[in-house]
C-alpha cells in the first residue's frame, strides 16, 4: 500500500518544519539532563559518563531513522501506535498505545508536580496544599493553551524550545572558551568496563523525547520531509549538547555523584554565580516546556489508540483547531487527580521500559512491513530494525529493574481490560 499524500496547506496542517524540530528538541532537554550527570556518573565515573552520553547517543541514531523511515511514510496522528496497527493489527497498536498513553500521562504528572513544588516557595505558596494549588492551576493553563489548537501550542513550544536552550549553550560556550585556553584540568579516566552499559537505562531516559515527532504527523506541512528531518535532526543535536554538557560536569565537579544540581554546579566554576543562577533558572524553564510538549503529545496517544477498526468512547474526536478535545479533557482530568496525590516520585517508574517498548515496536514493525514490501519499503530497509532491537534487549538487560518490569506489566494487564470496551466500528 503506498503512502498517502501529505496535506500541505497551513491552514489544514498549521506546523512547519521548525517548530516540528522545536518539538523534538524540547521533548528530549526536558528536566533530565540538570540531573542526570550525578547520577550517571554513580554508575560510570569520570569520561566513563562522557562515554555512556556519547555511545549510548549513537546507539539511538538507528533507532531515530527507524522513526524516520516509518514516520515519512504515515501522514496521521499516533506514531508508533500507526506503525503497531499497520504491521500487527488493532490488539496490538491498542496494547502499545495504552502504555505509552500511562507512561505520558503520568511523567506529565510527575514533571508538573515537581515544577510546581520548586516555585511554590517563591510564589508564596508553601506547603503541600499550596503546591498542588499551584499544580492544578498550572494543568488547566497548559490544557487551555492546548485546547486553543495546534498552531498556538506549537508558537509556544518553539518559544519555550528557545529560552531553554540558552543558559545551556552559554555554560557550554564558556565551557568550550576556557578549555581552547588550557584553563580545564585534566578528567578522570573513563572505566574500561561495561561501565557505560549500566548507565544506558539513565542515559536514555535523558535521551528519550525524538519518538514523540511522528505523533503529531498528522498536524505537520510536508510531512514525509520534515518528519524524518525532525526525528534524526532532535537527536543529534541533543547528542551534541549532552556530550559537551556532561564533559564540562566531569571536568569541573570531582564529587559529580553527589551533586544535587550538577549543571549548575558546574555553570559555576565555568562562568561563577550569574552564570550558575541562569542554569538553575532554566530548569524550571525546561520543565514547563516539556509539560506543554507533553500536554500536546499525550492526548494524541490516546485518541490513536481509539482510532483504528474499534472505538472506545468517541475519544478519536479531533475539533477543527487539530486538538482531540475529549482525550485531552480526559488526560487533563487524570493529571489533574495525580498532582493532587502526594509524593509522585515513583511514577517515572514506567517511563524507561514504555520508551523502549515504542523503540522494539517501531522496529518490529519496520521489519515486518520492510519484508512485505509495503508502503513503499524494500528489506533492506529491515536491517535498521536489528540495532534497535539489540539496544533493546542490551538495557532491558543490563539497567531495567523488577519494579520498572512490574508496572509495564499491570498497564499492559489494564489496557487488555479497556480493549474489552472498546467495540467495533458499524
Amino acid at each position: 500500500m503506498p503512502a498517502s499524500p501529505a496535506v500541505s496547506s497551513s491552514s489544514t496542517r498549521p506546523v512547519g518544519p521548525l517548530q516540528l524540530l522545536a518539538l523534538g528538541v524540547n521533548g528530549i532537554v526536558g528536566v533530565g539532563i540538570f540531573f542526570a550527570p550525578a547520577e550517571v556518573a554513580a554508575k560510570a565515573p569520570g569520561l566513563g559518563g562522557v562515554l555512556a552520553f556519547l555511545l549510548t547517543g549513537l546507539a539511538l541514531v538507528p533507532v531515530a531513522f527507524a522513526f524516520a523511515v516509518l514516520g515519512r511514510r504515515f501522514d496521521t496522528d499516533g506514531g508508533p501506535i500507526v506503525f503497531a496497527r499497520a504491521a500487527f493489527g488493532e490488539r496490538a497498536a491498542f496494547l502499545v498505545g495504552w502504555v505509552a498513553y500511562v507512561s505520558a500521562f503520568l511523567s506529565t504528572s510527575a514533571v508538573v508536580a515537581g515544577l510546581s513544588q520548586a516555585l511554590a516557595p517563591s510564589l508564596g505558596m508553601e506547603g503541600p496544599v499550596g503546591q498542588r494549588v499551584l499544580a492544578s492551576g498550572l494543568v488547566t493553563a497548559l490544557a487551555a493553551v492546548v485546547a486553543s489548537g495546534i498552531r498556538v501550542s506549537a508558537r509556544a513550544w518553539t518559544g519555550l524550545t528557545v529560552l531553554k536552550l540558552l543558559p545551556l549553550a552559554a555554560l557550554l560556550g564558556v565551557f568550550l572558551f576556557v578549555a581552547g585556553t588550557g584553563g580545564v584540568p585534566p578528567s578522570p579516566a573513563a572505566a574500561t568496563d561495561t561501565a557505560w552499559l549500566r548507565a544506558g537505562l539513565t542515559v536514555v531516559f535523558a535521551y528519550q523525547g525524538f519518538e514523540i515527532v511522528p505523533v503529531i504527523a498528522g498536524q505537520v506541512r510536508s510531512s514525509e520531509r520534515s518528519v524524518p528531518m525532525a526525528t534524526v535532526g532532535s537527536l543529534l543535536g541533543a547528542v551534541g549538547l549532552y556530550v559537551g554538557l556532561v564533559w564540562a560536569c566531569v571536568a569541573a565537579l570531582p564529587e559529580l555523584a553527589s551533586s544535587p544540581a550538577p549543571l549548575a554546579a558546574a555553570a559555576d566554576v565555568w562562568g561563577g554565580g550569574a552564570l550558575s543562577r541562569v542554569v538553575a533558572a532554566g530548569t524550571s524553564v525546561s520543565a514547563l516546556g516539556i509539560c506543554l510538549g507533553m500536554m500536546v503529545t499525550t492526548p494524541r496517544y490516546l485518541s490513536a489508540l481509539a482510532s483504528g477498526e474499534r472505538r472506545l468512547l468517541g475519544l478519536d474526536g479531533m475539533s477543527p483547531r487539530g486538538v482531540p478535545a475529549r482525550a485531552l479533557a480526559v488526560t487533563w482530568a487524570l493529571v489533574l487527580l495525580f498532582v493532587n496525590l502526594g509524593n509522585l516520585s515513583e511514577l517515572f517508574a514506567l517511563s524507561s521500559l514504555a520508551v523502549l517498548l515504542q523503540y522494539g515496536v517501531t522496529a518490529a514493525a519496520l521489519a515486518r512491513l520492510a519484508w512485505g514490501r509495503e508502503r513503499g519499503l524494500s528489506p533492506s530497509h529491515a536491517l535498521l530494525a536489528v540495532p534497535t532491537l539489540a539496544l533493546g534487549l542490551t538495557l532491558v538487560a543490563f539497567g531495567a529493574s523488577a519494579r520498572e518490569a512490574a508496572t509495564t506489566g499491570v498497564a499492559v494487564v489494564a489496557g487488555l481490560g479497556l480493549w474489552g470496551l472498546s467495540r467495533p466500528r458499524a
